[in-house]
């Protein structure tokens, strides 16, 4: 089973930006120690709760402390950058750690619209997001008009689909990321495994599914270790802002006097996440391969006490080495690795 990280550089309580950020790098490296594929980071704007605004910067660093773990944005948000600047930044990962960098984009605008105004961009029009893609590729590919530099080979691109995403990464020939709700729609992942496009870099369809995991000895545990994540989520529909992680015996108080729609909101988000025993949490996720035919989990562990983020990801590691014995079926669809 190959795993691979996503952090969000996420805060909690009392704790200030920048540990949140050392916590990061230092994270980074026990999960190259620990055997997964990849660790990537994202980017999210003025958001009080994450740390990390600028994954390529981050990523910079987490390169210098490691040596074999595969880095990667998870993602540059296309529409706050200019095209000619993600492809430089780009490159640069790729000189600096040649072979070891991922560039996933995505199509996200700013969290709040004084964000969007501040980053120059409150709206896409249609067609927008394709053409810069599009260019993208084409300043790492060395097809534009000017020459990008520092001219290296150019890193692998993926989509961070939602939406109409993975339609339009099939139709360009890119390997895809998905989570959330479109998990569960079968009628687009079958679109995207039938209507990709092979390029000469991806020959064939390549999914990744990124999903919210805690593992714990029992299930009521793994599942409280989620409340944190999934209040911050609820509670960022009333207050404009994704706040810092909160204990889990804070939240369960809220939850006991806590509206009926942020209890529903509470519960909707947890209902994509994978939580309970180890035995559990393997099954849950051989079949969730099995059923959208991924390749690849981009797991997500965000949880209050850092110490159940890592006891969360050791076990994780099993797995991704192959000794955690999960059980379940084989993976219905075959794809190729990207990257």
């Amino acid at each position: 089973m190959r795993i691979s990280l996503l952090d969000r550089a996420r805060t909690r309580t009392g704790e200030t930006d920048a540990a949140a950020v050392t916590a990061t790098v230092d994270r980074a490296g026990r999960a190259e120690e620990l055997g997964f594929h990849r660790f990537w980071t994202a980017e999210h704007h003025a958001v009080p709760g994450i740390a990390g605004a600028a994954p390529t910067v981050l990523l910079a660093a987490i390169g210098a402390r490691t040596h074999t773990i595969r880095l990667g944005t998870g993602g540059i948000m296309v529409p706050n950058h200019s095209p000619l600047v993600i492809a430089e930044q780009a490159l640069l990962l790729e000189s600096l750690y040649p072979g070891r960098v991922d560039i996933g984009l995505g199509g996200s605008l700013g969290f709040t619209a004084p964000v969007r105004r501040a980053l120059g961009r409150t709206a896409l029009r249609a067609g927008e997001y394709a053409a810069a893609l599009e260019e993208i590729r084409s300043y790492l590919h060395g097809r534009a008009d000017i020459t990008v530099r520092p001219r290296v080979e150019p890193p692998p691109v993926l989509l961070l689909a939602s939406g109409a995403g993975l339609a339009l990464a099939a139709e360009l020939g890119l390997p895809a990321v998905i989570g959330g709700p479109l998990i569960r729609d079968a009628n687009k992942i079958d679109a995207y495994f039938r209507d990709f496009r092979p390029g000469p870099r991806t020959p064939e369809p390549y999914l990744m599914v990124s999903v919210d995991i805690a593992v714990a000895e029992t299930t009521e545990r793994a599942r409280d270790l989620l409340l944190p994540e999934a209040w911050a989520f609820a509670d960022s529909r009333d207050v404009g802002e994704f706040r810092a992680l909160r204990p889990v015996a804070e939240v369960r108080r809220l939850l006991g006097s806590a509206s009926a729609k942020k209890y529903d909101a509470v519960r909707g988000w947890m209902s994509t996440a994978v939580a309970g025993t180890p035995d559990a949490v393997a099954d849950s996720l051989t079949d969730l391969l099995a059923r959208t035919g991924a390749t690849e989990i981009l797991a997500s562990v965000s949880t209050y006490d850092r110490e159940d983020v890592a006891s969360t990801d050791e076990f994780l590691a099993t797995l991704q080495r192959g000794t955690g014995e999960p059980t379940g079926p084989a993976p219905r669809r075959t794809a190729v690795t990207s990257g």
